[in-house]
C-alpha cells in the first residue's frame, strides 16, 4: 500500500473514532447510546456535582478535565507553545449549577470542534500528529468509561 493512502487510512479512522467516542455509535468500540456527549446529556448538574467517593473527583471535574487535555493536546499538534501545564487545575471544580454544568458541557464541545480543525490541517506524515490524536482518543475513551462508571454509583445505573 503506498504511504499517501496509509495516511489517508490512519486519519480518515481517527476522525470516525472520535466521532464514536464523542457523538455517536459507529459499531467500533461502544454500545448505542454511550459516547460522551450522549452520556452527559443524562446527567444533571447534581449528579455531576457529586464525586464517587472521598478520594474521586466529580463527573464534572472529569469533564473539565478532558476539555483541559484536548486543549492541551490540540496546541501541541498544532505547533503552538504549550506554556505551563497545571493538570491539576483542570481537577479543582467544584460543585455546578445547573448553568454551569450547561457550560463545560459546551466547553468540552467547543473543545472537540476546535481540535478537528487542527487535526484536519494536520500533517498526518509527522509522528507528533498521529500520537496526539491517538492519545487524545485513549485518554477520552479512559475518561467516559470513568464516567460511566461512576453513573453506576451515582445513578444506581448498571
Amino acid at each position: 500500500m503506498r504511504d499517501d493512502r496509509k495516511v489517508t487510512h490512519v486519519s480518515t479512522a481517527i476522525f470516525e473514532f472520535l466521532e464514536e467516542t464523542f457523538e455517536t455509535h459507529h459499531g467500533f468500540y461502544l454500545d448505542r447510546g454511550t459516547s460522551m456527549f450522549e452520556t452527559l446529556a443524562t446527567i444533571s448538574a447534581e449528579e455531576a456535582s457529586r464525586p464517587v467517593s472521598a478520594s474521586c473527583a466529580s463527573i464534572a471535574a472529569q469533564v473539565n478535565h478532558v476539555t483541559y487535555y484536548l486543549d492541551v493536546l490540540r496546541s501541541d499538534i498544532a505547533g503552538r507553545e504549550v506554556g505551563e501545564v497545571d493538570w491539576s487545575h483542570a481537577w479543582q471544580l467544584g460543585p455546578v449549577s445547573d448553568g454551569e454544568w450547561t457550560a463545560v458541557i459546551e466547553a468540552l464541545r467547543a473543545g472537540l470542534t476546535e481540535t478537528r480543525n487542527v487535526l484536519r490541517d494536520a500533517d498526518w506524515n509527522e509522528e507528533d500528529s498521529v500520537y496526539g490524536a491517538i492519545a487524545i482518543l485513549v485518554h477520552t475513551a479512559y475518561h467516559l468509561g470513568e464516567i460511566r462508571q461512576a453513573l453506576c454509583t451515582i445513578q444506581n445505573r448498571v
